[in-house]
């Protein structure tokens, strides 16, 4: 055991010991400087991959949290413009960024002038804590609701689950929620670059921001949409997918689009939309016809664009079920 990890856990020992004869209303203070001694380990490097001309990425190969990867799933973006560095999503935890600011310094060299969290789950945002300590001041920008969220209760919530999902790896980090309201149509200009905000409703949540890079044709679509990973729609819309992927095909002018999870390209948003109509429209059909939902999913597990998926999909043995479920409830909604 090396000394500074000793002195730290004496500390938080004696700092517990002590809160066994504290009053009532100072523990959760104690409990805040008590995690500031328990650290969670450093993530190991993951380098720096180049998009387009002006972005990129630190990329994820997996596709949920688990105590092995530290909570390292979700890509990391970083827009190079003549003013500096920009990010989209800062990834589960403070070891997280910490980890990617020194990817930036050995490869980029350029200070962070800028942040930007897709939406409120919290593998895109938790390592925000790493960049606002790094970078004095820093701007964090959000949708207005995603704020609010992260504010409220996502934001010890999200905390909490990505401990208990990497076993404590996570530990030590701080919720630092954005600030700065970006609405549909915002541009952030940075020189020569623009970045244009496209927000159309409830997709993967009610309050998804997805980051054009004008001059690059590319877009961040955070969880929009994904590659080779079934998407988590607990908070979501199917139909409110859909219309997102057509206005987001008709208005961003993009030949490339940047997953939160999975790698880039041409055909992200295709692969997901044939993937979720394979979910969707077998369940409208369903309910159309009074099918109950077992009927409904042996209907879903037949379909060839779900069939086409199952063995490259990350999650979907796991997550089938439940998204056909909800799936389901939303066609049953629609039809009253």
């Amino acid at each position: 055991m090396n000394r500074r990890y000793f002195l730290r856990t004496a500390a938080a020992v004696a700092a517990l010991t002590a809160a066994e004869v504290a009053p009532w209303q100072a523990m959760n203070a104690l409990a805040r400087e008590v995690e500031d001694f328990v650290r969670g380990p450093s993530v190991k490097d993951h380098p720096l991959r180049q998009v387009s001309k002006h972005v990129w990425m630190i990329y994820s190969p997996d596709g949920f949290p688990t105590p092995e990867n530290q909570g390292m799933m979700c890509n990391i973006t970083f827009v190079n413009s003549p003013k500096g560095l920009i990010v989209v999503d800062s990834g589960a935890s403070v070891q997280i960024g910490e980890m990617a600011i020194r990817q930036l310094q050995k490869t980029l060299r350029k200070p962070v002038i800028a942040l930007i969290n897709t939406h409120y789950h919290g593998d895109h945002w938790l390592g925000n804590d790493a960049f606002a300590a790094a970078y004095k001041d820093l701007p964090i920008y959000a949708h207005p609701g995603t704020i609010k969220e992260i504010q409220g209760v996502q934001g010890n919530l999200w905390r909490t689950l990505m401990e208990q999902w990497t076993n404590q790896a996570t530990m030590g980090t701080r919720v630092v929620p954005p600030s700065l309201a970006l609405e549909h149509g915002s541009e952030l200009s940075f020189g020569d670059l623009t970045l244009r905000i496209h927000h159309y409703g409830k997709a993967h949540t009610p309050y998804d921001l997805c980051v054009e890079v004008v001059e690059d044709k590319l877009t961040c679509v955070g969880d929009v949409a994904m590659d080779r990973r079934i998407a988590n729609m607990d908070d979501g819309s199917f139909v409110g997918t859909f219309r997102t992927y057509d206005e987001l095909q008709k208005n961003a002018g993009s030949t490339i689009w940047l997953p939160g999870h999975g790698k880039p390209g041409a055909k992200v948003l295709q692969w997901n939309r044939e993937l979720f109509e394979g979910i969707y429209q077998p369940c409208e059909q369903a309910v159309k016809e009074g099918l109950p939902l077992a009927e409904a999913k042996a209907l879903v597990l037949k379909d060839p664009r779900v069939v086409g998926r199952t063995g490259d999909t990350k999650g979907f043995e796991a997550n089938i079920g439940k998204y056909v479920s909800l799936a389901y409830l939303e066609a049953e909604a629609a039809g009253f």
